[in-house]
């Protein structure tokens, strides 16, 4: 059984976060912590196989993984760090979601860590998914549910082991430390500092109203650009 320890923030500033896509989420920061436009979430694709499982919102275990290389450890080495790592990935504040960093640089990706086994461990032990920019395998066979933002697909696990975990890691292009609240959907993920995170949703809502007058006439078969100068003005007025 794993330890799902109350976290810093209440569960239903988290159910609230995952009501909404982790484009609108960027787009509320930008409101709630506008010093952060440039800064805390993904930048570069990642793969997502499940693009249609609704956002997760969890708070981070962090990882560092190696597969071009096989370990240097005795094995029986070996076996108390995959203890100890799992003991890591399985305590701590609930849920959670696995963060990876791929550490062979030009050959990011070439042996993957996750796959049939670990999709399902992880979810036995409460994560709801990875955001690595390593490789995944095993789409077909993977935990039910489990959602996965991946670098790349491929066929193999190589030498794949973790070479540390809990500390800061950073992947495409996002910097994450342990227990840090991630929000993330098939578009990307993104860091949410605690201390504005009870704030997204209303910011989140009030990005839709303004957005509302601008798309209402967009799609309208009366479009003119005289209508969309009228609707921008509302947009901007609405706060």
């Amino acid at each position: 059984m794993t330890d799902s320890a109350t976290g810093p923030l209440p569960a239903s500033v988290l159910e609230a976060l995952g009501r909404y896509d982790t484009p609108t989420i960027c787009n509320a920061m930008e409101i709630v912590a506008p010093e952060r436009r440039l800064i805390g979430y993904t930048t570069k694709p990642l793969v997502c196989p499940f693009p249609d499982l609704p956002p997760m919102v969890g708070y981070a275990r962090t990882v560092a993984i190696r597969s071009v290389l096989k370990s240097s450890l005795p094995a029986e080495e070996q076996s108390k760090r995959r203890i100890d790592y799992y003991e890591y990935v399985g305590t701590g504040f609930g849920p959670r979601i696995s963060v990876i960093q791929d550490l062979d640089g030009p050959d990011v990706g070439y042996g993957a860590f996750w796959g049939e086994v670990q999709s399902n461990v992880h979810k036995a032990l409460g994560c709801l998914g990875v955001v690595t920019d390593g490789s995944i395998r095993d789409t077909p066979q993977w935990a039910p549910g489990f959602q996965a933002l991946a670098g790349s697909i491929g066929p193999s696990h190589a030498w794949v082991h973790a070479e540390s975990f809990g500390g800061q890691v950073r992947v495409a292009g996002m910097t994450v430390k342990s227990d840090d609240l991630i929000h993330a959907d098939r578009h990307g993920a993104i860091v949410i500092p605690l201390d504005v995170a009870a704030r997204l949703p209303e910011a989140a809502e009030l990005c839709g109203r303004r957005e509302a007058p601008i798309l209402e006439i967009a799609r309208s078969p009366d479009f003119s650009l005289e209508k969309l100068k009228a609707a921008l003005k509302r947009s901007a007025e609405i706060h």
